[in-house]
């Protein structure tokens, strides 16, 4: 499968800067931006940066970002998923994992994640994937948003759904060991009969079979 990708960009103005949100972009031009120092959801800043530039040198892989000058305050990633998880068995080419989105906490509350997901996309190449996500309550801010694990499930899944994410059951361990936990995945225009059989196979799967 050809990963075809297509540059999109939008431009916000917020607490007087400009915000560019754009992607996918290129290893390159990723070491040459640095991250908001609140960026820790995954990993230290530096270490994250890391990260993203060697996911942006994937075929397969995505990177949008959210960035002012060269700040980078939000991002959103796309890869294949990790091999060591039931959603990489049978190494299907049309399934990608939006594997992280974050945003700095000082830039939350102004739709940056939105315009993160809408720019991801706007690429119409994006209807040929069944993208997952896994919600796991322990990759949130619980801290800083001042919310309770149910309360941010449903902040997070009505900001997937503004991305034409659903929720899908499953019985994936890691999904069921907690009611805050969820799947969700936006099945692309494209997709057939047969895929989508394939990506039910997976999400009920006898773990012991993987």
């Amino acid at each position: 499968m050809q990963h075809k990708k297509k540059y999109n960009q939008c431009i916000k103005h917020i607490k007087g800067r400009t915000i560019i949100i754009e992607g996918p972009i290129e290893s390159k031009d990723l070491s040459l931006y640095r991250m908001d120092s609140s960026l820790t959801a995954f990993r230290q800043p530096a270490e994250q940066l890391e990260a993203l530039i060697d996911i942006a040198g994937l075929e397969e892989g995505r990177i949008i970002i959210a960035r002012t000058d060269d700040l980078i305050i939000g991002y959103v990633t796309f890869l294949y998923p990790d091999p060591l998880e039931r959603w990489s068995y049978k190494n299907l080419d049309y399934l990608l994992e939006l594997g992280a989105i974050e945003v700095a906490y000082h830039f939350r509350g102004y739709q940056i994640g939105k315009e993160l997901l809408n720019v991801s996309m706007s690429d119409d190449y994006m209807e040929n994937y069944i993208i997952i996500t896994t919600e796991y309550y322990w990759h949130w801010d619980l801290k800083h948003s001042g919310l309770d694990v149910f309360e941010y499930k449903n902040l997070m899944q009505r900001l997937m759904q503004s991305a034409r994410f659903e929720v899908f059951q499953t019985n994936d361990p890691e999904i069921t060991s907690h009611p805050a936990n969820s799947l969700m995945a936006r099945i692309g225009m494209q997709i057939t009969r047969h895929q989508m059989q394939q990506f039910d196979e997976i999400r009920f799967m006898n773990r012991f079979f993987l």
